[in-house]
């Protein structure tokens, strides 16, 4: 019993189930992936099956937290892939610079250590005073998690050696304060963020963005819910504005590939063109 069969329609079930009474629409995710955190979560909680977790997840919306939060997607790091951001630095940051102002929506920002570590970028670079971040996610867990901005102490150390990878100009104690087993980020770098709920299978686009900000999330995503949300980014984004996204992810194949010109291809990091 410790690999039940799972049928798909039994999946099909429960995430209809879940899109009708809460709203978080899953079916489009990767099917591979969500049977596999199904499992992970069937094995945790003693469940069965599938089909003995859908009352329960009609019914119990603990129980249903606890499933979402098997669903989302929160592996991150501060400064993750240094290369990244310091093609941000050097190709990105001079463009958004000529803008008197810019907003950044950073889609899928998990507990937060990315969001924190694109505004120590833009401190550094003397800008950020002149932007506007949003960071969303789905999962209101994870988004207190990034609003509160502490973390365990004992990834302070890859965060550092990740932060001078990235061409960091400071000591990267500047930015957080450490008491006992946790590291709170600075208040200063929550200043001109703001934290939201946020759907990438079921809610609208943001308005007039200078770059978008999604990395390793769309890897979840079948290849209709990858070309919503690459559309939701577009649609987002100024002309000459800049979509970052994840080093396993591209735009080669997606329904707005000819929208973009690529600014880095190791980094993932693509223009909108002036025009369509």
């Amino acid at each position: 019993m410790n690999n039940p069969k799972i049928e798909p329609i039994e999946i099909d079930l429960l995430l209809e189930a879940v899109f009708r009474r809460y709203g978080h629409d899953f079916r489009s995710y990767a099917r591979a992936s969500i049977e596999r955190r199904i499992r992970q979560f069937m094995a945790g909680t003693g469940c069965a099956s599938v089909s003995e977790m859908i009352p329960k997840v009609l019914n119990d919306k603990e129980f249903f937290s606890r499933l979402a939060r098997y669903f989302s997607i929160a592996v991150t790091e501060m400064f993750r892939d240094p290369f990244v951001y310091r093609a941000l630095r050097e190709k990105v940051v001079p463009l958004l610079r000529t803008w008197p102002h810019f907003k950044i929506w950073h889609s899928g920002c998990a507990t937060g250590e990315e969001v924190y570590s694109l505004a120590i970028l833009l401190k550094e670079e003397g800008v950020y005073e002149r932007t506007t971040v949003y960071a969303t996610d789905f999962n209101d867990e994870a988004l207190e998690r990034a609003r509160a901005g502490i973390y365990e102490v004992s990834k302070i150390k890859e965060a550092s050696r990740n932060y001078q990878q990235a061409g960091g100009k400071a000591s990267f104690s500047e930015y957080y304060h450490a008491r006992y087993d946790a590291a709170a980020m600075d208040g200063s770098l929550k200043e001109r963020i703001t934290f939201a709920n946020h759907n990438l299978a079921a809610d609208e686009a943001f308005g007039e963005m200078h770059l978008v900000f999604c990395r390793n999330v769309l890897i979840y995503f079948n290849r209709e819910l990858q070309n919503r949300a690459l559309g939701l980014f577009t649609e987002s984004l100024v002309h000459g504005g800049f979509l970052c996204l994840g080093s396993k992810e591209d735009i080669q194949f997606s329904s707005v590939s000819n929208r973009y010109k690529v600014v880095d291809g190791k980094a993932k990091i693509y223009k909108k063109k002036d025009t369509p």
